[in-house]
């Protein structure tokens, strides 16, 4: 079942205890942040000081009712100008409370390499998430098989990544 609008919405208001993202590209093509990554690629940084918006106000609330949020971005150097980008927003979002963490896979081999970015909600419901090569979302897709393969892919990325803050000292964020 492919999912959109409310239907998507839904799944992130209504889970229980977690919800849980694997990120494998190194750029993603989403119309509303054109405007930004040009800003950016011009030079414009956010302070993440004093970044808030309703993405860090909904984490804040997650935490407050005690339920989780959280990714592995899997990433090789060098890392893309998106990357750059996107890490400025991680910032606040970790410290807004997502468990942020890299998988650098850039002298190793990759663990979860063929594995396609999902959400995983409360660890019994996946969302595959489907893309073109260049990053463009092309639909969300409620998965209806067993979820524990997903339950191992989780299992290794945390075992296998590094918080963001740890992964990202020393590089200019």
């Amino acid at each position: 079942m492919l999912l959109d609008g409310d239907a998507w919405q839904a799944k992130f208001r209504d889970f229980q205890s977690e919800v849980w993202r694997l990120e494998t590209l190194p750029a993603y093509k989403v119309p509303q942040e054109e405007a930004d990554i040009r800003a950016f690629l011009a030079g414009r940084r956010i302070d993440p000081h004093a970044y808030s918006n309703d993405y860090t106000d909904d984490l804040k609330r997650v935490r407050r009712e005690g339920k989780a949020k959280g990714r592995v971005h899997v990433v090789s150097r060098p890392l893309s100008s998106y990357l750059h980008y996107e890490f400025m927003y991680y910032r606040p979002h970790v410290w807004a409370g997502e468990d942020i963490r890299i998988l650098d896979v850039t002298d190793r081999d990759n663990p979860l390499a063929g594995i396609q970015d999902y959400w995983l909600f409360d660890k019994s419901m996946v969302v595959l998430m489907h893309y073109e090569a260049d990053g463009t979302q092309t639909g969300r897709e409620l998965y209806e098989g067993d979820v524990s393969p997903f339950l191992e892919y989780q299992r290794i990325a945390l075992a296998e990544s590094v918080p963001f803050e740890e992964y990202v000292k020393g590089i200019d964020v």
